[in-house]
């Protein structure tokens, strides 16, 4: 599902994820291409070409500024207009993880605030592609009996998932 190539990144995801790690700590393009990866556990690793052009673009638009350097590698950090780029790119990804939580966007991202294993990750994966094989199945020769096992199981795991959420199970 995640490979190590930029093209599969929707359009301003990387420029929201640069500003948000800029609003931690001032960092270098090395910095915030190993600290993506990290977060993503290694799934995803944007390229020089991606992260320089769009640090030249941030900067050229006042978003950020060099906060010096160390060794000669540049450092960045948010200006006030990148702190509400920021505050709107927020806003936005809320709506769009409330539009499309039915398609499950949220699953592979989370990852990238380190919050997901490699091994959980691969669980949802699986899950994911369970349900395409069943429901590719159930359109030739399904039957509603299967299609409630299915419902049932579904609605036991996220009462289950919502419990441990709450911090009930």
């Amino acid at each position: 599902m995640w490979e190590r190539r930029d093209s599969i990144v929707p359009k301003g995801f990387l420029r929201y994820r640069v500003l948000t790690l800029l609003n931690t700590k001032r960092m270098s393009g090395s910095e915030i291409m190993s600290e993506l990866e990290a977060r993503t556990n290694g799934r995803w690793k944007p390229s020089p070409g991606s992260i320089y052009p769009l640090l030249a673009w941030l900067q050229n638009n006042s978003y950020i500024e060099e906060s010096g350097s160390i060794g000669g590698v540049k450092r960045y950090q948010l200006t006030d207009a990148g702190s509400a780029l920021l505050r709107e790119n927020e806003k936005a990804q809320e709506h769009l993880q409330e539009r499309f939580a039915h398609l499950g966007l949220g699953l592979g991202l989370g990852g990238l605030r380190g919050r997901f294993s490699k091994d959980l990750h691969r669980s949802m994966i699986d899950l994911t592609r369970a349900l395409a094989e069943y429901n590719g199945r159930s359109m030739k020769n399904g039957s509603e009996a299967d299609d409630v096992k299915v419902k049932e199981t579904l609605d036991v795991a996220a009462q289950q998932i919502r419990d441990i959420t709450k911090g009930e199970a």
